[in-house]
């Protein structure tokens, strides 16, 4: 499959999505973003922010799959995405990603746990760096829960966000235009 010259931000999130670039996002795809952020940060599969957050994906997942065959097409989540999918669903699965991360449950991640978080859940790490660079306005060497949801939705909605230059960046995007 071709690369995309397309860079909008939907075509980045399904990039980073569809982890073995066959142009579909899957459900095993999708859920096993929250697996492989558990993993990189320590949790066990059986913590109860990792079934919070498990069951906050499986959400986003059904939302997604309009068709609900199991498989989501770029078209498929072009269709869904936006401000209205974002706080329905979105919010809620990406601040419980981030809810894995944060050990001590006080509402902020350090550099290390916001680059291992967002590693595992599919961004290329010096794009996850960069993103935390971007995220840490006041320069204290945290970035906070609103602060990077804010960030996200942005980006999903908008195209513009404090982490967009580097959002996605260090992924191949697919030729989804079939």
């Amino acid at each position: 499959m071709s690369q995309s010259v397309s860079d909008s931000p939907q075509h980045r999130i399904f990039a980073m999505l569809d982890v073995d670039g066959d142009g579909v996002v899957t459900r095993a795809e999708y859920l096993g973003r929250v697996e492989r952020v558990a993993s990189a940060m320590g949790r066990d599969a059986s913590h109860p922010v990792v079934v919070a957050s498990r069951a906050a994906h499986e959400a986003v997942f059904a939302d997604m799959d309009a068709d609900h065959d199991g498989r989501v097409t770029f078209e498929e989540y072009r269709s869904w995405v936006g401000h209205d999918a974002f706080e329905r669903s979105c919010r809620p699965a990406l601040g419980s990603l981030f809810d894995i991360a944060d050990a001590d449950g006080d509402g902020r991640l350090a550099r290390g746990e916001f680059t291992r978080m967002r590693t595992a859940a599919g961004n290329a790490e010096a794009d996850a760096a960069a993103a935390f660079d971007d995220l840490d306005a006041d320069r204290d060497g945290l970035v906070d829960r609103d602060a990077y949801l804010a960030g996200i939705r942005d980006f999903v909605t908008t195209g513009t966000s404090p982490m967009a230059a580097s959002y996605g960046t260090g992924r191949p995007l697919l030729d989804t235009a079939r």
